[in-house]
């Protein structure tokens, strides 16, 4: 009797296991640095691409037919859930994202409703019911995402982006039973949509806690950790990997890695091998090079593919991705390079 094929090395990875080589794959690997997304986007906002399922296939799949990547990661964005959530949603043109209702009073977070995800967001369901079968055909996985409660809260109350998002702050301080309620909102209303992608058809999530770095180590434990863990936990039930993925968070990058994900998605401020010294190696990580360095001659990325390499020192549970999401100026050959670099010098498996 035949055997069952090996699962994708990115899932074995995940999960820990041994792989035939170190699997890659790079946040916003579609995106503004690859000519035919831009072409798109002459004639489609962000909104329109994430609205029509067809679009964010297709943009989708740009990278993985392109490039020996090990995974495909839905083309959709954090903030939509917060348009599902009443308070609208427009990308600026040089701004970024801005939300049209940002909730200003306590009365605004408890006058906030909590749909079904499924049914206020039903074309990121249907975009991920188009790739499945594409992605089965070229033997790659696909990866959904969401944001986690603290980057949706942030937003949400800030109305936009921000550098130290200090009115979310503000009310988690002045406020706390109001931060506590708006948080158990958007941690069940993002339980409900991950786990509506992964019946869909993803095989993978990832939660972009992007913007906890701003908080303090005390502060994340208090006002953070308990509805991260709640999602988490929520999330283990739909039996797909889990990686938590924070930016600026090496102060307390244990405790981010307690709250339950699978593995640990981690910017470029520590070398690999500190973070896999103290996380434990038996703990998954993903990351963590320097985007900008896709911007530098090959010698010197090079250089700084293998620190990340040597870092991890060919132990088992490690995906190779940047520490952040590749920059609008990345060059597409210096991607496909990476790859396959990566791929060949960590051909056969952990030594």
């Amino acid at each position: 009797m035949p055997s069952s094929p090996r699962p994708p090395r990115f899932l074995q990875a995940c999960r820990g296991e041994p792989v035939d080589a170190t699997p890659v794959w790079l946040m916003r690997q579609a995106g503004r640095y690859m000519a035919e997304y831009r072409a798109l986007r002459e004639h489609h906002t962000i909104l329109d691409l994430i609205a029509h399922p067809e679009l964010a296939a297709e943009v989708t799949l740009m990278t993985v037919k392109r490039f020996a990547l090990d995974a495909a990661i839905l083309f959709a964005d954090l903030l939509p859930p917060l348009a599902a959530l009443g308070l609208g949603l427009d990308f600026v043109k040089d701004e970024g994202p801005k939300i049209l209702r940002p909730l200003k009073t306590v009365r605004d977070i408890d006058l906030m409703p909590c749909p079904s995800a499924e049914e206020s967001l039903p074309e990121t369901m249907a975009a991920i019911r188009l790739l499945r079968p594409e992605l089965d055909g070229l033997g790659v996985p696909l990866i959904g995402f969401g944001g986690a409660p603290f980057t949706l809260a942030a937003y949400a109350i800030e109305g936009g982006g921000s550098r130290g998002y200090d009115k979310a702050r503000t009310l988690m301080l002045r406020e706390p039973s109001a931060w506590q309620r708006l948080m158990k909102k958007l941690t069940a209303f993002q339980a409900d949509y991950l786990t509506a992608q992964v019946k869909a058809g993803v095989q993978a999530l990832q939660v972009f806690d992007s913007w906890v770095g701003v908080l303090g180590r005390e502060e994340y434990r208090r006002y953070v950790a308990p509805y991260n863990r709640q999602l988490f936990a929520a999330l283990k039930k739909t039996g797909v990997p889990v990686i938590h993925f924070t930016t600026r968070t090496s102060a307390y990058l244990e405790d981010v890695a307690a709250d339950g994900a699978d593995l640990l998605g981690v910017d470029a401020q520590l070398p690999l091998a500190e973070v896999r010294t103290r996380l434990g190696w038996d703990k998954p990580v993903q990351g963590n090079l320097e985007p900008l360095a896709l911007l530098a001659p090959w010698r010197e990325l090079k250089y700084r593919i293998d620190e990340v390499l040597d870092g991890n020192g060919g132990k088992p549970g490690h995906i190779f991705n940047v520490g952040h999401g590749l920059v609008p100026q990345t060059d597409p050959d210096a991607v496909a390079r990476l790859v396959d670099y990566v791929h060949e010098r960590t051909a056969g498996g952990p030594r």
